[in-house]
């Protein structure tokens, strides 16, 4: 985990510092690593210690540990003997091609850049003997098992995934790049989106679906914003309902119990509207000084807001909290798929519907309040998510990283506990491009779209039974979510600051060609599989409308730097949307939804970039590794003549970083997840402020709020526990 202090760890300057890299010899890994936290003789940073520290942990290490084999084949058939990996994966192939295929990977020459990649690469994801001790794979390996298990069979698209993900302009997420091809395996998947309904049946079965998930190891959210309040009555007998909080306690025991065999702890998180009777019990949950009867520690917590409590607190007004229970009988419909906003007025008038008030200033009052304690809750902003949805239907909650945003639809269960009608649940489907890599690339389009077929291979390959709603759900929407990481690293190394004019015309102008490459890469498949997702008639992909905004104005980069970064990418124009549109309005897309940018935490150290598209929170980043102890990790692209473009978080702002966001929300489907950052001279009267901001650029979600000195020992906010990214 993250090292308490989080500060910006600019080494410092020591009377130990080494003067030559003769100094190096005879140091192990561990002692190089930690020489990025001193200046050398000349006061640089030791950045060629680290590289150092790198290839010394593979000769003191790795090799010491690792397997041998005489050959490919003989690996390979002791692998699948001992059940180490899926002989049906390798059997869609010939083994001449395997041999090609391991001997194009070989021949890439891949190297760590840096010793804590190649240390969370062999911790994290190689596989390993069944008693721990060995290693069985090289990242070649992992990579070529990788691309053969998604490929499933296609020979090409198996060549091109080899050549993204060694190159390392694509990178799967955690739970597929861990998984693929092993047979003692959890799923490919990262995390999932669970709805509850206002009845004992949903909420026992909410539990159940959260323990088969977690096991299997998926993070967890689910939407609590439909069970009915404390107090409300229960088959007409008034004061029964315990609320939500009983079952907040449930899930987080449920969590703690069930992991992936130990590799990868269980996360939930639970989502409720701020009209919610029980928002402010929800809140206090989190509280530092919370009793231990309602405290919440390990579940995560995220907000619903809709635009009328912005309305209500800037006109200075109570907010009415409305009954789920009397929602639902006047309306029909669940309390999570009613638009507050639309019908908070007509909700007011209504006697047929409990109502509470409290005052809006003092709820966001009290939201910061809460955030500036532990960082939760996250936000989603659920007008701006649903004006921007082209989907059918209501969003309502989000994941664990606040960045998976897709339509739901409620299941029912008969008396006997059987289905009555299933429902439509989410699985989050993840993996992400490094910006700078993938831009040094002759065809960005080709990236994007061999990305677009991995993603889609991860939704096809999942089933999982035991979940039906999840299970039905993936099949009818085959929604993805490509992400994206590096972008200060990138913006660095071309000497662009991070939320400067020409940074936010490159995140705008980038977004914009990713997302028009991930909607011909969906049309493509839809045109080859002859068939679009579930739902795509009534999405305004199908009415055209999706296009109205890429069609009716010329998008090309607005400052001469970002066009000199684009002069080997090919930017599409607006004749290039004009066929696009006709070409999916005729055949449709295979993926209901297509792009997400989590917060990536693990795949940005091995693939050497910065996390996610937000900036750094410090130059040398110390980690807390186990019985390792601390380990440093340089910003990528970080030299000692670049320094000045590598402004860490807290330093540049929050509206700089909500600028960026706001750029790249505009092209992407579903959300980013947006961590803030607050220098310790921050009040919650600041928090309110940024959160203010944030909904009036457009942002969807907020993740983490962030304070240097609320970085506690053990906790690292900038890493999505569950989808370990």
């Amino acid at each position: 985990m993250v090292e308490a202090a989080l500060k910006d760890t600019a080494p410092v300057k020591s009377e130990i510092a080494f003067k030559a890299n003769a100094a190096y010899e005879g140091l192990d890994y561990h002692a190089l690593n930690a020489m990025l936290n001193l200046y050398d003789a000349d006061g640089k940073i030791q950045f060629d210690a680290d590289k150092r520290a790198a290839r010394e942990y593979f000769l003191q290490h790795v090799n010491q540990n690792t397997v041998f084999f005489h050959s490919l084949k003989e690996r390979l058939d002791y692998l699948v003997e001992k059940e180490y990996y899926e002989g049906a994966v390798l059997d869609a192939y010939s083994f001449e091609f395997i041999q090609k295929l391991n001997d194009l990977a070989y021949s890439m020459k891949f190297r760590f850049e840096t010793f804590l990649g190649a240390f969370k690469y062999y911790t994290s994801y190689t596989l390993k003997t069944f008693d721990g001790k060995r290693y069985l794979e090289r990242f070649e390996d992992r990579v070529v098992m990788t691309a053969l298990a998604l490929a499933d069979g296609d020979e090409d698209l198996a060549v091109n995934l080899v050549e993204e993900i060694i190159s390392g302009r694509f990178q799967p997420a955690t739970p597929t790049f861990l998984n693929a091809g092993k047979a003692q395996r959890g799923e490919l998947v990262s995390c999932f989106l669970l709805r509850i309904e206002d009845n004992m049946e949903s909420i026992a079965r909410g539990i159940n679906s959260a323990l088969q998930l977690s096991k299997r190891g998926g993070g967890v959210a689910l939407l609590l914003s439909n069970i009915r309040e404390s107090g409300a009555p229960i088959k007409q007998i008034e004061n029964q309902s315990s609320g939500i909080i009983p079952v907040m306690k449930l899930l987080e025991d449920s969590f703690s119990y069930a992991n992936q065999l130990g590799a990868r702890q269980g996360a939930g998180a639970v989502y409720l509207n701020a009209h919610h009777p029980d928002i402010m019990r929800f809140l206090d949950t989190k509280r530092e000084n919370a009793d231990e009867k309602i405290r919440i520690k390990t579940l995560s917590l995220g907000v619903v807001v809709p635009d009328i409590t912005f309305e209500l607190a800037k006109n200075g007004e109570d907010m009415y909290l409305f009954s789920p229970y009397d929602v639902e009988r006047v309306y029909g419909v669940p309390f999570g798929d009613i638009s507050v906003t639309e019908k908070y007025r007509e909700m007011v008038d209504d006697p047929r519907i409990k109502k509470t008030k409290i005052n809006a200033r003092e709820f966001f009052q009290t939201l910061a309040e809460i955030q500036f304690e532990s960082g939760y809750p996250y936000i989603m902003f659920e007008d701006t998510v649903n004006k921007a949805n082209p989907i059918k239907g209501r969003i309502n909650m989000s994941n664990l990283c606040s960045e998976i945003l897709q339509v739901n639809t409620p299941t029912t269960y008969n008396e006997d506990l059987s289905y009555g009608q299933i429902g439509k649940d989410i699985s989050c489907n993840l993996g992400s491009m490094n910006i700078a890599l993938s831009m040094d690339a002759d065809d960005l389009g080709q990236t994007v779209e061999t990305a677009i077929r991995a993603l889609t291979a991860v939704s096809n390959q999942s089933h999982i039974g035991s979940v039906r709603s999840i299970e039905d759900g993936n099949d009818r929407s085959h929604a993805i979510g490509l992400g994206q990481m590096n972008l200060h690293g990138y913006l660095a190394r071309e000497r662009v600051f991070y939320g400067s004019e020409e940074g936010i015309d490159f995140t705008n102008i980038y977004f914009y060609t990713v997302l028009f490459h991930a909607l011909r890469a969906s049309n493509k498949l839809a045109i080859e599989r002859g068939v679009a997702f579930d739902g795509f008639a009534d999405s305004t992909y199908a009415s055209g409308a999706f296009f109205d905004k890429y069609i009716d104005q010329e998008w090309v980069p607005a400052t001469e730097k970002v066009v000199e970064l684009f002069a080997g990418q090919r930017i599409p124009t607006q004749d290039d949307w004009r066929e696009l549109k006709a070409s999916i309005q005729e055949h449709g897309i295979y993926n209901q939804n297509l792009q997400a940018v989590p917060p990536t935490g693990s795949i940005s150290y091995i693939n050497n970039s910065t996390s996610s598209i937000h900036p750094i929170a410090s130059k040398i980043e110390i980690r807390k590794e186990g019985k390792l102890g601390r380990v440093y990790y340089p910003a990528a692209f970080m030299t000692n003549d670049n320094l000045e473009y590598y402004q860490d978080a807290y330093e540049i702002g929050y509206e700089k970083v909500i600028d960026t966001y706001a750029a790249a929300t505009q092209h992407v489907d579903q959300g980013l997840s947006l961590t803030l950052f607050f220098k310790d001279t921050a009040t919650t009267r600041d928090i309110n402020k940024a959160q203010i901001y944030a909904w009036r650029k457009g942002i969807k979600t907020i993740y983490y709020i962030r304070l240097r000195q609320m970085a506690l020992e053990g906790t690292d906010m900038t890493e999505c526990v569950s989808c370990m990214l």
